[in-house]
C-alpha cells in the first residue's frame, strides 16, 4: 500500500446505536466502507432517490487531499447506485457525509442502520493554473473521441 495519512473523524448524532467509523474490509482494499446511520429503515422505491446519512464528518489533512465516494459493487448489482456518480469531499468541508443514492431496480430496496452503503477513497489533488493558448501540442490520437482507440 501507499503512503498513510491521518484523517480526523467526528461522530455526529446520538441515536440508540453509534455511527460507525469507515473500515477497510481487507488488507488490499482501496476504499474504506461507509455505513448508513439511520434511526429507522430507509425504503427506496424503484426510480426514487434518497439521501443516506453516515453520522460522521471528516477533516482531511489539507487541500492536497480529497475524499472520493464510490458505489459498492454488491449494491450496484441490486440496482442501487450513487445519484451523482462519484461524490467529492473537499478538504474544507466539515459537514456530515451524506450519500445520495438512486434505486435503478424494479423493486424496493431497504437500507438498515449499519448497512455498508458506499466506499471512500483518498487521493492527491493538484490545483492548476490555466493558461489559454491558441494551439495544443499534437498527438497520434489528436481529436479522436469515443471509440477512436478501439473497442
Amino acid at each position: 500500500m501507499g503512503k498513510t495519512i491521518t484523517v480526523k473523524i467526528k461522530k455526529l448524532k446520538a441515536f440508540t446505536t453509534n455511527s460507525q467509523i469507515p473500515f477497510y474490509a481487507s488488507p488490499g482494499a482501496a476504499g474504506a466502507d461507509l455505513y448508513a446511520y439511520l434511526e429507522n429503515h430507509l425504503v427506496i422505491k424503484p426510480g426514487e432517490r434518497a439521501k443516506v446519512p453516515t453520522g460522521i464528518a471528516i477533516e482531511l489533512p489539507g487541500p492536497e487531499v480529497v475524499a472520493l465516494i464510490f458505489a459498492r459493487s454488491g449494491l450496484s448489482l441490486k440496482g442501487l447506485a450513487l445519484s451523482n456518480g462519484v461524490g467529492v469531499i473537499d478538504s474544507d468541508y466539515r459537514g456530515e457525509i451524506i450519500v445520495p443514492m438512486t434505486n435503478f431496480s424494479q423493486e424496493e430496496i431497504i437500507i438498515k442502520n449499519g448497512d455498508r452503503i458506499a466506499q471512500m477513497l483518498f487521493t492527491g489533488v493538484y490545483q492548476v493554473s490555466f493558461m489559454e493558448v491558441s494551439e495544443l501540442a499534437p498527438t497520434s490520437r489528436n481529436q479522436g473521441g469515443f471509440g477512436s482507440t478501439g473497442l
